[in-house]
């Protein structure tokens, strides 16, 4: 089923793969996915929650769907993983086809999922081995590679420990590692520092780097976190009710939103006025300004790269003998991305992460 034409921009560059990156490592095309609907009676309403989407993700990339709880950003990520039929669109991953090659896929992938799917009467070794075992690795090398990722996880000295004993962000790494056993070369990640305290949140965010820099991996991350999406992404897609509304790199979305704010806060004495006037032209002249205009401490220029700009603008004014009290540079936001291009600011939805006392009742 073609996707209707307000929904799929096939022609728009920002959605397709980043000039020079390499090959598609996934290919998503007009995907769409319906829930409900149908005749008889108790018929539920038809909900789009992937409403005909297309974009790419390059080999290599850290590319991130930035969006809220229900955007449909599980969704897609659990069809492109084999976990959800569609209900129409094509996609292939590293090559394969989702239809007829989903075995093939599924061994060359990694999934965290928004749930930690460890188990907490394992020790933190049997829960890495059991997945080698579940790829049907050889054994010598299910040992080398549990070795190697509770090093890189930071979990050596808890290995022999059961993970009902672990800290939240501990079980989120050993999750973590659960998906990279078999050496995926793409890893999706659903939501993976949600309900983390900041501190967890940070370590996570670098371990995720190292693991992109370091292995090469190809990792495709949905997040609620303006922030999460600006560290971590080279390229993102926003995605609400189901459709993509803006993608590209977040320096290029954050760019669309509008120039920096350049602040002069001049002293506030008896010829403030006319100092201000002075300082008002001369930066209105200043290369790099789009506009400038007054405010009730000084001067406040637009301009697309504020930092180089605001040096310019102090040389002028030391120059004139212009005196200044302050200055600032404020940068536009995938905040401000996201509610211009959906009309509506994002809600962050936090989950609980599990307590110890809930897996302590389990393993009771």
């Amino acid at each position: 089923m073609p996707a209707a034409p307000s929904t799929t921009v096939p022609t728009s560059p920002a959605l397709t793969s980043a000039e020079g990156m390499g090959i598609p490592s996934l290919e998503v095309r007009d995907l769409v996915k319906v829930f409900g609907g149908g005749g008889g009676p108790g018929r539920q309403p038809e909900v789009r929650a992937v409403d005909g989407i297309t974009f790419s993700v390059d080999e290599g990339e850290f590319f991130g769907f930035l969006g809220p709880n229900g955007a449909g950003k599980t969704t897609a990520i659990k069809i492109v993983t084999t976990l959800l039929a569609r209900t129409s669109g094509h996609v292939r991953v590293l090559g394969h086809d989702l239809d007829t090659e989903g075995s093939a896929i599924r061994r060359l992938i990694g999934y965290t999922g928004q749930s930690a799917g460890v188990d907490g009467e394992l020790t933190g070794r049997e829960n890495l081995a059991l997945m080698g075992h579940l790829y049907h690795l050889p054994t010598p090398l299910i040992r080398q590679r549990v070795d190697e990722l509770l090093e890189v996880l930071q979990l050596t000295d808890a290995a022999d420990r059961v993970a009902y004993t672990y800290s939240g962000g501990m079980r989120r790494r050993l999750d973590l590692g659960s998906g990279l056993v078999h050496h995926p070369r793409l890893l999706f990640l659903d939501e993976p520092t949600t309900g983390l305290d900041p501190q967890t949140r940070n370590a996570v965010w670098e371990y995720l780097r190292r693991l992109h820099r370091d292995e090469g991996i190809t990792i495709f991350l949905t997040t609620q976190y303006m922030e999460e999406a600006d560290q971590l992404c080279e390229r993102l897609a926003i995605i609400d009710h189901g459709k993509l509304v803006a993608a590209g790199t977040p320096a290029q979305l954050k760019a669309e939103v509008g120039a920096d704010a350049v602040t002069i806060r001049l002293p506030h004495d008896a010829s403030f006025e006319a100092t201000q006037t002075r300082a008002l032209t001369l930066v209105q002249r200043a290369p790099g300004v789009v506009e400038a205009s007054r405010f009730d401490e000084g001067v406040v220029a637009r301009a697309q790269n504020g930092g180089s700009v605001l040096i310019e603008i102090l040389r002028i004014l030391e120059t004139e003998r212009i005196p200044v009290n302050e200055v600032a540079v404020a940068h536009p936001t995938l905040d401000q991305v996201f509610l211009k291009h959906t009309g509506h600011a994002m809600r962050v939805e936090e989950v609980r992460p599990a307590s110890r006392m809930g897996w302590a009742n389990r393993r009771r």
